[in-house]
């Protein structure tokens, strides 16, 4: 088996502390934290991008996002 591969519909994600969620070609989909914060890195983006809680990031670009709970917690939602 590879990579173990996050089929997201629409609705809460809870990643572990330490896990990262990775997300391909979601260009146009909008990421929100939920619960606690998250950090974001967008292929082909310079600047990461840190979300507060209750914030939301719409995603620009195809290619890779990978999404990374901030100090512990987070519940992320994906539209």
């Amino acid at each position: 088996g590879g990579p173990m591969r996050l089929e997201l519909d629409s609705g809460a994600v809870r990643p572990s502390p330490n896990q990262t969620l990775r997300l391909r070609d979601s260009a146009g989909s909008t990421v929100c934290a939920v619960e606690g914060a998250v950090w974001i890195t967008e292929e082909n983006q310079a600047r990461d991008i840190v979300l507060a809680q209750a914030a939301c990031y719409r995603l620009r670009n195809r290619g890779l996002a990978v999404i990374n709970p901030l100090g512990g917690m987070a519940a992320v939602e994906l539209a």
